[in-house]
């Protein structure tokens, strides 16, 4: 019989691995990692006074382009993997890749916690914190190798030549670099949630109502 087993940790845990999968997804597609220097709006007819800030991701970009109106194009500069701007960042898309697939797994996973608790006699909670603490690691070991990719000539063409490895000249952080900061220090805090939720879920309560008889347990 399905018990459906619903505690304030163990739906503050499923509601955290959603927003931190999202938030991580959000990030690794954004383009707004770094803020480029100001280049003044060009057109076919004139040069505009008026400059703006390009934005460089990981693998994609936005531009202002000024025809008959402004427009922002975003799109990847990269038509494949061997075309992103540095070694390192290619390491940080697999790692971040990686850590997101993770993320993205849990998430999916904590949506039947309700339901199920344990997966062939194993917790289902310890199983995916433990998935939560990889897929940090993972997102701590592309983060640290993401500034080491700033020397490159690519990153150079929009925050100038002062820009060198874990330098970034005279660009600026972009949200999503915080993003995926915010995101991964979130992902340590599931994984210790985790096991909270776990005891939350298994308590003499929760055993109580069970052998009661009910098969929608809330405790709040």
């Amino acid at each position: 019989m399905c018990h459906v087993i619903v505690t304030c940790r163990s739906m503050l845990w499923t509601l955290m691995s959603i927003v931190v999968a999202f938030a991580e997804l959000i990030a690794f597609m954004s383009a707004d990692w770094l803020i480029g220097r100001a280049k003044p709006l060009v057109n076919d007819i004139k040069t505009s006074a008026e400059p703006y800030r390009p934005t460089l991701g990981i693998y994609g970009r936005c531009i202002k382009v000024a025809n008959l109106r402004r427009v922002t194009l975003c799109g990847p500069y990269a038509e494949n993997f061997g075309e992103i701007a540095s070694g390192f960042w290619q390491a940080t898309s697999i790692f971040l890749a990686a850590g997101l697939l993770l993320l993205c797994t849990v998430a999916f996973i904590s949506i039947f916690t309700m339901c199920f608790q344990s997966i062939m006699k194993k917790s289902i909670f310890n199983v995916c914190g433990l998935l939560q603490g990889i897929a940090g690691l993972f997102l701590i070991l592309g983060l640290m190798l993401y500034p080491a990719g700033w020397g490159s000539q690519k990153v150079q063409d929009y925050c100038g030549h002062d820009a060198s490895p874990y330098k970034v000249g005279e660009c600026s952080l972009g949200w999503a670099f915080y993003t995926a900061i915010g995101g991964t220090v979130l992902t340590f805090i599931c994984a210790v949630l985790s096991a909270q939720a776990e005891i939350a879920t298994s308590s003499d309560r929760v055993q109580e109502e069970i052998e009661e008889g009910k098969s929608l347990i809330c405790l709040l």
